[in-house]
This record gives C-alpha cells, sequence and structure tokens, in this order.
C-alpha cells in the first residue's frame, strides 16, 4: 500500500502548543493543546469569510471553501491563490469576476447577503448532482481503511479537539487533513482536488465527525459517492445522501457498521468474523475522535 499524498504532521511545532495545568491527582502536568488562528479569504477584491483553522494548507481551504459554498463553479478559472502569514489573509484571484460575486452586489444585508446567496445556489446544484452508480465499497477496503486511519501519527491523537477527513481510493488513504472543524477539513481536501486536479470518481470519503446535512451535501458537491464515518448520523444528513442517492455508512468500528442509504454499492467480500473488534469502551486515544 503506497503512503499518503498528504497526511497530518503532529510534530509540526506551529500546530499546538505545550501548556501546564494540573491533572485529577492535583499533580503539575503539561499537554499539548492544538492552536487555533484566523484565516481572513478574499475572492478577488471581495472580503468572504474569517475562519478559525490550524493554519496548515490555508491555499487548499479557501479554494475547497469556495468551491463547497459555490461560489467558484467549473467555468471560473483560478489564476493564483496568495496567502499572507503576516496578517493572516489569503486571496484566491480568478480570471475574471465571478456570478457570486455579481449576485452579492445585487443583495442587501437584510435578506442574508453572503451565506444566504451561497446556500440557496448550493441547494439548487445539489439537486442536480449525479454521483456514479458504478462505483463499489468492498467490505474488506472499509475495515482496512478504518484500521489505517486510526492508527495513522496525528494531531488528534497528539492533542485531541480536532476533526479529520480522508479521502480514498479502495483501502489505499490519498489525503488526510485534519482541523478544529469538520468543514474546514473536507474543504481542504476539495482545494487540493481542484488544483491538483484529482478526480472524484471511485473514490471514498471519510470523516471522524457526525453524517450531518453539511457533510453529505460537500460530499456531494464534491462528485464522490461514499462517505463513511465512525460516528453516527442525522436525520437529515440521511434524506439527503438518499436524495442523491450517495453511499452512506456510519458507526464503522471495528467490524461494525450501519449503510442507511446507497447500500447496492456494497461488496459484501469479508466476513465481520475475520475482522478484530473494537473493545465495547473502546478508549478515544485508541482511534479518531468524532
Amino acid at each position: 500500500m503506497r503512503d499518503y499524498i498528504v497526511k497530518p504532521d503532529p510534530a509540526d511545532i506551529r500546530l499546538t502548543e505545550k501548556i501546564v495545568g494540573v491533572d485529577h491527582n492535583g499533580e503539575i502536568t503539561e499537554t499539548a493543546v492544538v492552536v487555533e488562528r484566523p484565516l481572513t479569504l478574499y475572492l478577488n477584491k471581495r472580503e468572504i469569510v474569517t475562519m478559525m483553522t490550524i493554519g496548515d494548507y490555508p491555499e487548499y481551504l479557501a479554494v475547497g471553501y469556495l468551491i463547497n459554498q459555490n461560489m467558484l463553479t467549473p467555468d471560473d478559472r483560478i489564476l493564483g491563490v496568495e496567502y499572507d502569514d503576516d496578517i493572516e489573509v489569503v486571496v484566491v484571484r480568478t480570471d475574471r469576476e465571478t456570478d457570486f460575486e455579481d449576485k452579492l452586489r445585487k443583495k442587501t444585508l437584510t435578506s442574508g447577503c453572503a451565506q444566504g446567496t451561497a446556500f440557496g445556489d448550493l441547494m439548487e446544484r445539489f439537486e442536480e448532482i449525479d454521483l456514479p452508480q458504478e462505483a463499489v465499497l468492498k467490505t474488506s477496503w472499509l475495515y482496512a481503511l478504518t484500521k489505517t486511519v486510526n492508527t495513522t501519527p496525528s494531531l488528534y491523537l497528539k492533542a485531541g479537539a480536532i476533526h479529520g477527513c480522508v479521502l480514498a481510493e479502495g483501502a489505499t488513504p490519498l489525503l488526510y487533513m485534519e482541523d478544529v472543524g469538520r468543514h474546514n477539513a473536507i474543504d481542504k481536501i476539495a482545494g487540493y482536488m481542484a488544483l491538483k486536479g484529482l478526480t472524484p470518481e471511485n473514490k471514498i470519503f471519510y470523516t471522524t465527525g457526525r453524517l450531518t446535512s453539511e457533510m453529505v451535501i460537500k460530499t456531494v458537491q464534491m462528485g464522490i459517492p461514499i462517505l463513511i464515518s465512525r460516528s453516527g448520523f442525522t436525520v437529515w444528513g440521511v434524506e439527503l445522501a438518499r436524495q442523491a442517492g450517495l453511499t452512506l455508512i456510519g458507526r464503522a468500528r471495528g467490524q461494525r457498521f450501519i449503510a442507511l442509504s446507497g447500500e447496492n454499492r456494497i461488496v459484501y467480500d469479508t466476513s465481520p468474523s475475520e475482522v478484530p473488534d473494537e473493545p465495547r469502551k473502546v478508549r478515544r486515544k485508541g482511534g479518531v475522535g468524532s
């Protein structure tokens, strides 16, 4: 199995700080704590949003955010992405004014402005997306993938208080991004795919977080047909997955999982009895958080 293209670097000194406190015995202890910092995103000359992030891969985060909010479309050509670490600003430049900027000028502040405009467009496009039905998920891939992800050195295992998302092909993980918000982690992957020309066909998306409507919408927006989590579901997340034909699998721990949408893509090529199960009361230290 080849290594990740991108994976967490828990040794990066920018991402955690050592902070002194006391433990349950009242003894002085030092622990690693995740750093979060603001990142202000501009689309051409317009300020879009300030996000709280751990600060790695700001260019991917910026582009992925704009794509997943439908502020950039396939017709928009990115000329460059500029990041200034000193002022914590990232600017995405396109060759022409985007449709989003044109729509935004026509909105008043009382109408919801940027987020309302983006969400309306997002749902409009969501209903038009056709996910590839020929994609499959072998249970052997699922078991191998979850084991690999949960044993990969990460910021979560070092410090906790963070979410992770993984893009995989078969049982092979390709990209593993982490951030304080799961939406940031998925946006980093979307941005990498867009800037590097990585296609979504036959890809699998794994998230450490809950399978909410946001996670489903973004996965469908990216054209990925399979979404897996070791955590649970929300009702709207399931409804949207069924509407889009997305394979939605949650509570994937050890030999167990539950599919609530797109079960037709699952190929049962491994007996659960052949897979070691997680202890009933698995310690969070031993697996990625939800």
